[in-house]
């Protein structure tokens, strides 16, 4: 029996989460669409041949088949929607961020603990196939101890009004690109490893908009490991999504989109969408074989509705949302202060007083090993440090 849901929203992403909903497990049906506006409710259900729809939110979250509601809104409709739902006693699964900040997302978690629903954060780029492979290698111990994750999220803007106004959204490319970029980072630096604080540039540098459209920054954890974020609105050449990992024992490239090994060249003639936020359907582009696929869409609905059937937590929970939206707002107290600024956390669940890694590696009873290589001409150069005298000393064989 498949899962009954409810869609809150009609837009782009609702769309997307619903062509992968009726696709990926072949039993799960949206019965319910509620829309702000009554022509997109109608075309929606018109599409997705959806029998109920509305323009009341709570008449669909209450709809008597609807056992998971799937809230696909603008950022500040979120907490509204979520305690409807736990009102409603449903489950519900919401898109990212969850919050405008880390006050509504911790509002958020405490009110569905407390309503005991299941509730899923949809962060699906944490979803994707390659990035599943590649936390796999790094749990694995393939990289050693991870030093760095960097991830990169870049396009020219996004795709609804709401979007680019400050008040509904609460921010601009890092809250809507870098909740994707901490929690990729973070899960390869550790979920239960504490974000300590985080430095942040950002700047308005194109658009016509309160909020910003690039930004960069750096999230110190408490093992020592760095997580670092590109974000902007303002990229030429469609959509960037690549992810950077580096370990003392190896490490990894991900490019999840821009270069796929798909090239096409075309004149233009016949040509309409060919990938999501592509700006041009003619010359060479890149499209991607399967966005639902490759974009994580189809492995995060399967997540969460094998969670709600095995009455177990999804990979990503509303706790997950809310430490991603406290870095956030570090992160933004940053890029206004210039200073590095720490994450305040009222909640935390996971490690306690992690120290940083050690970095000295004996080589025998007498020196740390800093680096051993075979040389161009057969030898093997060693660079070690003294233990006694701390004194730096090469060795070649």
């Amino acid at each position: 029996m498949g899962r009954k849901i409810a869609m809150l929203g009609s837009g782009f992403i609702g769309r997307f989460y619903a062509d992968s909903i009726h696709s990926q497990r072949s039993k799960d049906r949206i019965v319910s669409i509620y829309s702000r506006r009554e022509e997109s409710a109608k075309k929606f259900a018109a599409d997705y041949n959806t029998p109920h729809w509305t323009v009341e939110m709570e008449e669909a979250i209450n709809h008597p088949e609807v056992d998971v509601v799937c809230i696909a809104l603008p950022n500040n409709l979120h907490e509204a929607a979520v305690l409807a739902c736990c009102k409603a006693k449903k489950a519900v699964i919401c898109t990212k961020p969850l919050g405008r900040n880390a006050q509504e997302a911790k509002r958020m978690l405490e009110a569905v603990e407390k309503a005991g629903i299941f509730h899923g954060y949809m962060e699906d780029l944490v979803y994707t196939p390659k990035f599943s492979k590649a936390l796999q290698s790094v749990q694995a111990g393939a990289l050693g101890r991870i030093l760095w994750a960097k991830s990169r999220e870049t396009h020219p803007g996004p795709h609804s009004e709401w979007f680019w106004d400050k008040e509904q959204a609460g921010g601009g490319c890092i809250l809507d690109l870098g909740c994707h970029c901490v929690e990729i980072g973070r899960s390869f630096i550790g979920k239960d490893i504490r974000p300590v604080e985080v430095m942040c540039w950002a700047d308005t540098q194109v658009k016509p908009i309160d909020a910003e459209d690039h930004a960069i920054g750096l999230i110190r954890y408490e093992n020592g490991a760095i997580g670092q974020f590109e974000v902007s609105w303002t990229f030429r050449g469609g959509l960037d999504l690549r992810d950077e990992v580096m370990g003392t024992e190896g490490t990894i490239w991900l490019n999840n989109f821009l270069r796929t090994g798909f090239d096409m060249f075309t004149t233009g003639k016949g040509a309409d969408y060919v990938a999501e936020k592509a700006e041009s359907n003619s010359g060479w582009l890149f499209p991607v074989g399967d966005e639902l696929n490759d974009l994580g869409y189809n492995h995060m609905f399967a997540d969460m509705f094998n969670a709600i059937e095995q009455n177990k937590q999804p990979r990503e929970t509303f706790y997950d949302g809310y430490v991603v939206n406290a870095i956030l707002d570090a992160a933004y107290k940053s890029a206004a202060s210039k200073q590095w600024e720490p994450v305040q956390l009222e909640v935390w669940r996971g490690q306690e007083g992690v120290a940083k890694g050690n970095t000295l590696v004996d080589y025998d009873e007498h020196h740390y090993l800093i680096k051993e290589e075979k040389t161009h001409f057969g030898s093997t150069k060693l660079i070690l440090k003294e233990k006694q005298s701390g004194k730096i000393v090469e060795i070649t064989r």
